[in-house]
C-alpha cells in the first residue's frame, strides 16, 4: 500500500503528475488507507494524458478537492469517479469529464467508435446502525422478529438510490449507465441475495427507460449461495473469493430490458469487460 505520510518525495512527484498545488495534496494520506481506494499514480497519468479538454481539467481539480473532504461519502463517490473514468479509458473509450451545474446531469460522457453513452457515478455510504438511526424518528420501535436483515436493508438502499438517480437523469435521450459503489462498510452484510437484487432492479428499471443499465460494485458485500441455475439474461455477475481484497467482492451489470435508449453491443461488451 502506498504510504505518502512517509515519504515526502513520493507526495511531490504526485503533484507534478496531476498538476495541482500542493494545497490540494493534504488530504491523500487520509484517503489512501485501503486496498479498493488506492489511486495509483499511473491513473492520474492517464486522466492527465488522456482527458485535456477544459471541463475535465477543471473537474479533476474539483474532485481532487473532494478527496480531502470530511464526509466520507463526497470522498468515495470522487474516488468512484475517477477509478471508473481510467477503466473506461483503458478499455479503449474517450472520457469527458462534464462539468457541474445547477441542472443534474451525468458525471462522464462516454465515446466509443461511433456511438455515445453518459455515465452517473455514485457512492453508497453508510452502515445498518447509521441507516437506523436516520429513519429512528420517523417510524414506530420495531419488534426484533419484525427487523430486517441487513441483505434486505441494501437492497432496498440501492433500489431508493437507483430511483433517485434516475429522476435525476430523465432528460438524456442517448444512453445512459448508472454506476453505484457500495464501499467497505463498518458493519458487514451477513449474506445478499444476488438473485433478488438483480430481479428488483430489473423490474425497477422498466418504470425508468432512459436509464440503459445499471453496473454495481460492492467491495466486503458476501453473496448468498444460490440454490437455483436459473438466471436472468440481462444480468451479469461477477463474484470474488473474500481473500481478494484489491477487487469488489461482487460486481454486477443489469441491463434495462425495456430501455428507451439501449446500448450498442459494443458498449454491452466494453461494460461487461469492466466486471
Amino acid at each position: 500500500m502506498i504510504r505518502f505520510r512517509r515519504n515526502r518525495n513520493r507526495q511531490s512527484l504526485v503533484r507534478r503528475q496531476v498538476g495541482l498545488h500542493s494545497s490540494s495534496m493534504r488530504g491523500i494520506p487520509h484517503v489512501l488507507e485501503s486496498p479498493d481506494q488506492i489511486l495509483l499514480l499511473g491513473d492520474w497519468r492517464i486522466l492527465e494524458q488522456r482527458c485535456t479538454d477544459r471541463a475535465s481539467r477543471i473537474r479533476l481539480a474539483h474532485l481532487w478537492t473532494r478527496l480531502e473532504s470530511s464526509d466520507r461519502g463526497s470522498r468515495e463517490s470522487a474516488l468512484a469517479e475517477l477509478k471508473l473514468a481510467v477503466l473506461l479509458l483503458q478499455a479503449g473509450c474517450s472520457v469527458i469529464f462534464l462539468p457541474e451545474s445547477q441542472a443534474r446531469t451525468a458525471d462522464l460522457e462516454c465515446r466509443l467508435q461511433q456511438s455515445r453513452f453518459f455515465v452517473e457515478v455514485t457512492a453508497l455510504v453508510g452502515g445498518r446502525s447509521e441507516q437506523r438511526r436516520t429513519t429512528a424518528r420517523r417510524r414506530p420501535p420495531m419488534r426484533k422478529a419484525d427487523e430486517e436483515d441487513s441483505g434486505h436493508v441494501l437492497i432496498h438502499r440501492l433500489l431508493a438510490r437507483i430511483s433517485q438517480k434516475a429522476r435525476q437523469l430523465s432528460d438524456y435521450t442517448d444512453p445512459v449507465v448508472l454506476s453505484i459503489t457500495v464501499p467497505r462498510r463498518d458493519d458487514c452484510v451477513e449474506e445478499l441475495d444476488l438473485k433478488q437484487l438483480a430481479g428488483a432492479i430489473t423490474v425497477l428499471l422498466q418504470l425508468h427507460g432512459h436509464v440503459s443499465a445499471v453496473l454495481l460494485a460492492l467491495w466486503n458485500v458476501p453473496p448468498m449461495p444460490s440454490r437455483s441455475g436459473v438466471r436472468l439474461s440481462n444480468v451479469n455477475v461477477v463474484e470474488r473469493s473474500s481473500q481478494q481484497r484489491t477487487f469488489p467482492r461482487v460486481q454486477l451489470l443489469v441491463v434495462n430490458p425495456s430501455a428507451a435508449a439501449p446500448l450498442h453491443s459494443a458498449e454491452l461488451q466494453l461494460l461487461k469487460g469492466l466486471l
